[in-house]
């Protein structure tokens, strides 16, 4: 029973943090506006509170994961990692008013799908 907390503690907190380090690059762009490769650019972007966030959710991310690894199988765990994708496309849609396409559905699904058959088959593999 510890194993199943330390997984969902785990995945959740790997989650929060990428889709955290995700959307706060998003809303760092948003106000940093088009990129133009001069200094006062950048010095926008380096005032700018949420490219401060995404740093900190890209250490939470390494921490996550680096704790994670030590204990979860690798081919789930790095097929699990990429539900952040996921995440941040329900967010783009509710928050940022974006328009998924069949092609994004399509490959949120097949993320899904990937992480439910790779974890049917770990846990199967565990049990023989």
């Amino acid at each position: 029973m510890k194993t199943r907390y330390f997984y969902l503690i785990g995945f959740g907190a790997l989650m929060l943090f990428d889709t955290l380090t995700q959307v706060s690059f998003k809303l760092a762009s948003a106000q940093a506006g088009e990129f133009i490769p001069k200094i006062e650019w950048l010095l926008v972007v380096l005032h700018n509170p949420w490219i401060y966030v995404a740093a900190i959710g890209y250490i939470g991310s390494f921490i996550a994961w680096m704790t994670l690894l030590k204990r979860a199988p690798v081919g789930p765990a790095f097929a699990a990692s990429h539900l952040a994708i996921v995440f941040v496309l329900v967010i783009s849609v509710a928050y940022f008013g974006e328009h998924l396409t069949v092609m994004q559905v399509v490959g949120a699904l097949s993320i899904i799908l990937g992480i439910v058959f790779l974890s049917l088959s770990e846990a199967r593999q565990s049990h023989d």
